[in-house]
């Protein structure tokens, strides 16, 4: 198209099509001296029209490391094609900094800085420039974390003392006009970067920390009403030593009586006072009663301030808000200690009491949504997930928050819902990018081109939509399972799992995104797979919010890998029970199909290497817990694993010379071993576990996935062998052996289907015990754990206080109403009937697969 009319935009394209196939990794450098000639040739004969061209042929030259001929366009004919000259000034810092031209980038950035006082990234990079340090030029791939470090790494070795010193009084100097020069007081950006040059002093010298501390008094005294003071200076004081860090603080504390006597900015610093502390990680280091103390003064400090939000809108944030999610934090963190439930249900109340006065305040919500789902009432915490109205691409980011509760539950309807969501979301904007694509190149923006490929790639690399795509089919299968021809319906649909086989062989080398918003995570759950409050209190003095990339990348990999093989193991274990013996009379012992058997024994040998164990050495460990000679504990943390490995493993062993078992008794052997493993490790839970309403999570999730998954997966191969061992209508005469050999597979089922109703029954009975358990007791029980002589309740006493007799003069009518209608009673009332309807959920499922044993108990019984 482009020599056929010779048009600018046809010519760019073609360009930016080169470029897309160097950012995938081919062609590289004589793809970009293509792109680069064609550039130079049209620029000869017809010149650059459009800024995002001349943008363009930068990035084509950068890429190349020719920073010096992409400098001399810039300052010729083309470079007026750039008409804001604080935009031309960056391109040239950056191309100036990259051609290793520091001093001259740095004269470049500080123009830009008496342009924009407040461009916090020109700052760094001019500093960059001082200390001739290329890192904070370092370039985003795909793999970046969505919240990349508050601080830029910075290399500070290669400098003597004498130049360093050079560089620090230049900044200094710089950044003291930058300050006397600001007409507005607000700016934050020149006191930032006072306390960005004492932060590399302390990393280069490593004793100026009191000069820092200094600093950030000095910001406070500023900057302390703000809201974003915390986050401001979280970079800063984490080159602090702790000794340091607790100093800052008592100089904060002590300064703390001379707050300002504007009501709302002696609020705002008082907040961040309470923030700093949970910031440096005080709050773990008081005692119980100083915990206490420190809850009650800031719900009375919330219900101070009332007053001041009286004639905001209600959509506006409320002064003083974030003092009841703190709240919740210390009461948690209580409970955590003491294990006393009375704070668990106390910071419920604490932040329901603040949905009540203001519906809006999203931190709430999703503090609420961690606190229900650790509690077992999972309807709740999904309810306060759908009302974040989470839409587009924070589907991506923030269903972390529900999903792996849900993949966990009995909620099947709602899992299916959400997962539907999402993945509509997800396929909707892979559909939809190329039409994106195309309008950025008909409006001739082309890095946006570019910025809209990424985007998708890394949406494809996402390990959270991998784990849906995966979820989502065993949810089916799951939902049939109770029915053996809904669950073939089901695996024909999917392929009988041969796509998912080919999924676990690629994430091995699939290269994996994190796309989840974790900052707004709560400190006891810092990532999906961790939560404090699943173990005793470690009497650590900070609870970090790690990040577990690298970690977690692994664990991702291993999880999708071998949920992966359920589909075509599920197949393929139907199949090898179904196929028993069948159409082959005649001939004693022999194999249906040997593929069926090789291909599940393959897969079997995968998933024991998974689990860390050769295929003899897995069987050995299974068969050893079944027996008694080992402890469940072997498994660790992948019981499921382990137990979906003995069930395949009995599936295989119905076709299989090479089981380990000789003769008929084989198929007895490893019936017995799946059998007592399901029977013993699911009972030996149940028995364990207490009423839901005493003890929030427990080992309700784990009881759920043992019964849906590995319980379910046995019960197909009864199903399969029922079906087989029934009479085929054909009267064609059976050996003798065959005879036998049904004879010994008809009584193993049977032992099958007795082991497994009588486990579901007592699982059954376990849940209709709790949900027939008198509502109001259960109510009074959360209400009255509040309502103690010491403990919980000294918060709850004071929120209660206020809201039986609110002043409508001082808080004004909306407050008021709202206090009104605050009731601790309904809030107890919505957990206990939240509760009962993932028991309900639960039982349901268990009297469905009751109900399809006692069914396939009358059918063997034919036999």
């Amino acid at each position: 198209m482009y020599k056929l009319v010779g048009e600018e935009r046809f010519l760019l394209w073609a360009v930016c099509s080169i470029q897309l196939q160097v950012l995938c990794g081919n062609g590289g450098e004589k793809l970009l001296l293509l792109a680069e000639g064609l550039l130079k040739k049209h620029v000869a004969s017809h010149g650059l029209h459009e800024p995002e061209a001349l943008i363009v042929y930068f990035s084509i030259l950068e890429q190349q490391a020719k920073y010096g001929d992409a400098l001399d366009i810039l300052g010729g004919k083309l470079g007026s094609l750039l008409m804001i000259e604080v935009d031309k000034l960056r391109i040239q810092g950056k191309l100036l900094a990259r051609a290793g031209d520091y001093a001259a980038a740095a004269n470049v950035y500080q123009k830009i800085l008496e342009l924009c006082g407040d461009d916090w990234e020109a700052f760094l990079h001019y500093l960059g420039c001082l200390f001739e340090d290329e890192s904070s030029w370092a370039s985003e791939t795909i793999n970046s974390p969505i919240n990349p470090p508050k601080y830029v790494e910075c290399k500070l070795t290669h400098l003597t003392d004498e130049v360093f010193n050079s560089c620090v009084e230049n900044a200094s100097a710089f950044v003291q006009k930058l300050q006397a020069e600001a007409s507005n007081d607000s700016l934050r950006n020149p006191c930032l970067a006072h306390l960005e040059i004492e932060r590399r002093k302390c990393l280069f010298r490593k004793n100026n920390d009191d000069n820092l501390v200094e600093a950030l008094l000095q910001y406070y005294s500023r900057f302390g009403h703000l809201a974003c003071f915390t986050s401001d200076v979280e970079a800063f004081l984490q080159v602090l030593p702790p000794e340091k860090k607790m100093e800052f603080l008592d100089k904060l504390m002590k300064n703390s009586n001379s707050l300002s006597v504007v009501p709302t900015r002696a609020l705002g610093q008082s907040i961040t006072l309470l923030k700093t502390q949970e910031l440096i990680g005080n709050m773990f280091n008081l005692s119980v009663a100083e915990l206490e103390g420190s809850a009650v003064q800031m719900a009375e400090l919330y219900c101070t301030s009332l007053p001041l939000s009286k004639d905001l809108d209600p959509q506006e944030s409320m002064h003083g808000e974030e003092l009841l999610s703190i709240v919740c934090n210390v009461l948690v963190q209580l409970f955590w200690r003491t294990r006393d439930l009375g704070y668990f249900i106390e910071a419920i109340m604490v932040l329901e009491f603040g949905l009540t006065i203001r519906r809006y305040t999203f931190q709430y919500k999703i503090l609420l949504l961690h606190l229900y789902s650790y509690f077992g009432a999972l309807p709740l915490a999904y309810e306060r997930y759908k009302s974040l109205d989470v839409k587009n691409i924070l589907m991506e980011t923030v269903s972390h928050h529900i999903l792996p509760q849900m993949l966990a539950s009995p909620l099947w309807a709602d899992l299916s819902n959400l997962l539907k969501d999402y993945l509509k979301f997800m396929d909707d904007h892979f559909r939809e990018s190329a039409d994106l694509t195309f309008l950025a190149y008909r409006h001739r923006n082309y890095s946006k081109v570019i910025e809209f490929v990424q985007f998708k790639e890394r949406l494809q690399h996402s390990n959270q939509y991998l784990v849906a795509r995966v979820e989502a089919p065993i949810l089916q299968l799951k939902q049939g399972a109770d029915n053996i021809e809904e669950e073939e319906s089901i695996l024909e649909s999917l392929k009988c799992g041969a796509d998912f086989i080919e999924l676990s062989n690629e994430i091995g080398s699939k290269s994996l995104t994190f796309n989840e918003d974790f900052q707004s995570r709560p400190w006891w759950t810092p990532t999906t797979e961790k939560n404090y409050l699943l173990g005793p209190f470690e009497g650590i003095s900070y609870c970090p919010k790690e990040n577990l990339t690298k970690e977690r990348e692994e664990n991702v990999r291993g999880f999708i890998e071998r949920k992966s093989l359920l589909p075509r193991m599920i197949y393929l274990s139907i199949q090898s029970a179904s196929v028993l013996y069948k159409d082959n009379s005649e001939i004693n012992d022999s194999l249906a199909d040997p593929k069926i058997s090789t291909e599940l024994k393959a897969l079997l040998e995968r998933y024991a290497k998974m689990l860390g164990f050769s295929l003899n050495d897995a069987i050995d460990v299974v068969v050893g817990v079944s027996r008694g000679l080992k402890s469940y504990e072997v498994f660790g943390s992948d019981v499921i694993d382990w137990l979906n490995f003995a069930v395949f493993f009995n599936a295989w062993s119905l076709n299989s010379h090479d089981s380990g078992r000789q003769g008929g008794e084989r198929t007895p052997g490893s019936w017995h071993v799946v059998n007592s493993l399901l029977k013993n490790y699911i009972l030996g839970k149940l028995r364990s576990m207490g009423p839901l309403i005493q003890s929030p999570q427990g080992d309700l999730p784990i009881l759920v996935k043992l019964v849906t998954e590995p319980l379910a997966w046995h019960g197909l191969v009864i199903q399969a062998c029922v079906r087989t061992c029934l009479p085929s209508g054909k009267k064609k005469k059976k050996s003798g052996s065959t005879d036998q050999s049904i004879s010994l597979l008809s009584n193993a089922v049977r032992d099958a289907i007795q082991s497994l109703c009588s486990v579901l029954e007592e699982v059954a009975k376990w849940s209709q015990d709790q949900i027939k358990s008198p509502e109001d007791n259960k109510i009074d029980l959360l209400v009255s754990s509040l309502k103690r002589n010491g403990g919980a309740g000294k918060v709850f006493n004071i929120l209660e206080t206020l809201a039986s007799s609110p002043n409508e003069t001082e808080l004004g009518d909306r407050i008021s109403q709202a206090l009104r209608s605050w009731s601790p009673v309904d809030v107890g009332r919505k957990i206990v009937t939240g509760q009962c309807r993932v028991l309900s959920e639960f039982w349901r499922i268990c009297e469905s697969k009751i109900k399809s044993l006692k069914t396939l108990k009358q059918q063997i019984a034919l036999v």
